[in-house]
C-alpha cells in the first residue's frame, strides 16, 4: 500500500523539496503488488479566482496514462479550528482535501469501517429501490434489524491543528503534516497486518507511525534530512511507550534520498 500527500501548487516550501509528478506515478504503479492501493491525498490552490485543477489532472493522469483503477474519491474534511472570518471575497473558505483510492486491479484488501451511528437503530428494514425502469422493488436486506453502528460514508472528518492531529509536538514542525487518524483508518481499510506502507514524501512520519501501531512494515521517503530526524523521533518514542508487538521483528526504514525517488530496497534491518 502507498499513503502518500505530495506538495503540490508551491503552498508549502518543504525544504526546497519538489517533485516531479509524472514519473512518481509510473514508479507508485511498479513497485505495488497486483490489488495493491494508492491513496492520494491532494487539493488545489486557487490563483486569479480560479482553482488550479490540480488534483484532478493528477487523478486522470493516474488512470488514463498509468494504469490505476480509481476505487474511489474520498473527501478528508477539516474540523477543529475556525476558519478566518472574511479570509475571501469571492468564494467560502476551503475546508476539504481529496483523497483518491488509487487501485492497481482490484484491492487485494479492504477492511470496512464501521462506526458511523444509525439514528434508526434496532428498527426493521424495509424500504424499496428504484430500478433502471423505474419502478420500484423491495432492497436488499429488508426485515432484518438497522445495527447501532454502520458503514462509513466516503468523507472523513478530522480534527486539525496545534495538538489536535496528533499529541506529538515535534510533528508540528513539519508545516503541513496531516491527522495520525487519517493515516491509521486508511491503513486498516486497504492493508492487513503485515503488509508494506510506503510512503515516498513521508515528512514528519505520520505514515510510519501508524504503520508501526497496527502490525504493518513501513517504507518512508524523504529529501530533507529533519524530517526525517522527526518521524526516526516520533517513531522511537512510539515504539518504547507500547508493548502490543516486537517491533524489532519488522523491516522498517526511514530512506534519506538526494534525489526524490518512488521506492528503495527494504534493508533486513534498519
Amino acid at each position: 500500500m502507498v499513503l502518500t500527500s505530495p506538495p503540490y501548487d508551491n503552498l508549502r516550501t518543504y525544504q526546497g523539496f519538489t517533485f516531479d509528478f509524472e514519473p512518481l506515478a509510473h514508479e507508485l504503479f511498479r513497485v505495488l503488488k497486483d490489488g495493491g492501493v494508492c491513496v492520494w491525498v491532494v487539493g488545489d490552490s486557487t490563483k486569479k479566482f480560479c482553482e488550479s485543477l490540480v488534483s484532478f489532472e493528477q487523478a486522470i493522469y493516474f488512470v488514463k496514462n498509468v494504469g490505476f483503477n480509481l476505487n474511489d474519491t474520498m473527501v478528508y474534511k477539516k474540523g477543529g479550528y475556525p476558519f478566518p472570518v472574511g479570509h475571501n471575497h469571492t468564494k467560502y473558505a476551503n475546508a476539504f482535501e481529496y483523497m483518491f483510492v488509487l487501485a492497481k486491479g482490484k484491492p487485494s484488501a479492504f477492511n470496512q469501517i464501521k462506526d458511523k451511528p444509525n439514528t434508526t437503530a434496532k428498527q426493521i428494514i424495509n424500504i424499496k429501490e428504484r430500478q433502471p425502469s423505474g419502478c420500484l422493488t423491495p432492497a436488499h436486506g429488508n426485515g432484518k434489524i438497522i445495527a447501532k453502528t454502520g458503514a462509513r460514508t466516503n468523507v472523513w472528518t478530522y480534527y486539525t491543528g496545534y495538538m489536535l492531529s496528533t499529541k506529538d509536538k515535534i510533528a508540528f514542525q513539519h508545516p503541513a503534516s496531516f491527522p495520525e487518524k487519517l493515516a491509521e483508518d486508511h491503513i486498516l481499510s486497504w492493508s492487513n497486518p503485515g503488509d508494506v506502507i510506503l510512503d515516498p514524501m513521508c515528512g514528519s512520519g505520520t505514515t510510519c507511525k501508524m504503520a508501526v501501531k497496527h502490525q504493518r512494515q513501513y517504507v518512508g521517503i524523504d529529501i530533507a534530512e529533519k524530517y526525517c530526524q522527526i518521524a526516526e523521533e516520533r517513531i522511537r518514542k512510539f515504539t518504547q511507550q507500547t508493548n502490543m508487538f516486537d517491533v524489532a521483528g519488522y523491516n522498517n526504514c526511514v530512506q534519506r534520498t538526494s534525489k526524490p525517488r518512488a521506492a528503495v530496497e527494504i534493508p533486513a534491518r534498519y
